[in-house]
């Protein structure tokens, strides 16, 4: 059974007995930071250079005692939890620091080492966990920057308002939105700003494996197990202990392996293949889709991942992000090709707000770097675009609409298999038969793609004559 490690953190005792504050101290050294003080007075100025996690104080001491520094911590707005220490029968003046002075937990003592460090490594974890709010806080007052998400329009404010709703709780969340919209971006800032976010991120893409392949990726596989196991492997809610583990294109999912997901979800214990135990794992679950789930998920499943759910929104529903997106992508590409592009020209920013963004994100951060490689030093030009396939699409309404080249014509009466095939054929002609990126484009896996355009293929010879 996998074991959680122990939280570790930066722990202040204060007691005037200095037999118990010693015997505390060493008692948590194996797991703790831990410095001493003999009183209130000299835990504030231990204070001004330890950075405490938790302060645990004895209540009765002479000079300042327990309540007094309690009281004083409470009235600067300092949120450091505190367990406070008493001696037995001295219940009530326990309780009224938990209620009055918003202690943290008491403790009776002579502690209890067990006890004690299990209530030192939830109050560490607390304390981390508001730390991590009011880092988050101070991120959201930077207009439109949330981590490495950038966003100043209504609708990627709302995101953001989202991300720091539910990243401090254990729910899991179903990232729904078009491919390259950064569904994966959303859940790697919703696991930083969690309590988790110490702890692995694991992400795995059911589009991307075999069939055969995803319980062994999940749950893990012993040796022997299946041909070609040659030695024990841990699966990726194991990997993710402690952490999270993102399910992308979870529609993808085969339905066989649906049961067993749920099944995990729910009692937070795997077998891997072959295997004859279960294993406890500590893993939150964050789920994305590109694609209307429909039949593709089973409903007991799509009602366990999406106790909480998050739309992105496509590029083209929020273009006055373009700019800052733009610009947050040129920093990073300078740091990482050594370019020093400044920034836009004016012709440039108008075409990128008029080209409807198919691949969304994703594709803006493709023509970034192209771009920066190309201009190298100073604004970016029109002539460093990538072209002719970026101006078509600019102008690919109207080619539509005129049933122009390379426009999907409709008439009454089409079959949708020679609609559906025309509309993939003009797809693979736009991104010049890039089968990965016309499947990002069309909101389906690359194995959906293949598998109708094999389906066609059949199709169409069935109806050839002979």
């Amino acid at each position: 059974m996998l074991r959680v490690p122990a939280v570790s953190g930066r722990i202040l005792i204060v007691d005037d007995d200095e037999r118990q504050r010693t015997a505390m101290a060493a008692m948590l050294s194996d797991a703790f930071d831990t410095q001493v003080a003999c009183n209130g007075q000299e835990a504030l100025e231990r204070l001004t250079t330890f950075r405490a996690d938790v302060i645990v104080a004895d209540l009765v001491m002479p000079g300042m005692d327990g309540f007094e520094l309690l009281r004083h911590l409470k009235d600067r707005g300092d949120l450091t939890p505190a367990i406070a220490l008493t001696g037995f029968g001295s219940m009530e003046k326990a309780l009224s620091a938990v209620h009055d002075l918003k202690a943290f937990w008491f403790l009776e003592k002579p502690v209890e080492p067990r006890a004690f460090k299990i209530l030192l490594d939830r109050a560490v974890e607390y304390n981390r966990s508001l730390q991590r709010t009011d880092e988050l806080k101070r991120e959201l007052s930077v207009h439109g920057v949330l981590g490495n998400m950038v966003g100043t329009s209504p609708a990627m404010q709302q995101i953001f308002a989202l991300i720091r709703q539910v990243a401090p709780t254990s729910a899991p969340v179903l990232i729904c939105g078009e491919s390259g919209t950064g569904k994966e971006l959303v859940a790697r800032e919703i696991h930083k700003w969690s309590p988790r976010g110490d702890g692995p991120f694991v992400a795995i893409n059911a589009a991307a494996l075999p069939e055969a392949l995803v319980e062994s990726e999940l749950f893990g596989h012993e040796r022997g197990a299946f041909t070609g196991a040659m030695e024990r492997s841990a699966g990726c809610f194991e990997q993710a202990n402690g952490g999270t583990l993102f399910l992308d294109e979870i529609g993808e999912m085969p339905l066989s392996t649906q049961p067993k997901l749920l099944r995990v979800l729910e009692d937070l214990r795997v077998r891997r293949l072959g295997g004859k135990h279960e294993i406890a794992v500590d893993a939150r679950v964050l789920a994305a889709t590109s694609q209307e789930l429909g039949s593709h998920l089973r409903q007991e499943l799509y009602y366990r991942l999406s106790v909480f759910k998050i739309v992105v929104p496509p590029l083209r529903e929020h273009k006055e992000d373009i700019l800052p997106i733009s610009e947050a992508m040129l920093q990073n590409l300078n740091r990482k090709h050594g370019t020093r592009v400044t920034g836009l020209d004016a012709k440039v920013l108008d075409l990128l707000y008029r080209y409807d963004w198919p691949g969304n994100v994703r594709e803006l951060r493709n023509v970034m770097e192209r771009a920066a490689i190309v201009t190298g030093t100073g604004p970016i030009q029109l002539a460093d675009l990538p072209s002719p396939a970026f101006d078509g699409g600019v102008a690919r309404g109207n080619q539509q609409s005129s049933g122009g080249h390379g426009a999907v014509v409709l008439q009454p009466g089409q079959p949708l298999m020679k609609l559906e095939e025309s509309y993939i054929q003009v797809t693979l002609d736009h991104v010049r038969g890039n089968r990965k990126l016309a499947a990002e484009m069309l909101g389906i896996s690359l194995r959906t793609l293949q598998n109708r355009i094999a389906a066609l293929r059949e199709e169409a010879k069935a109806t050839t004559p002979g």
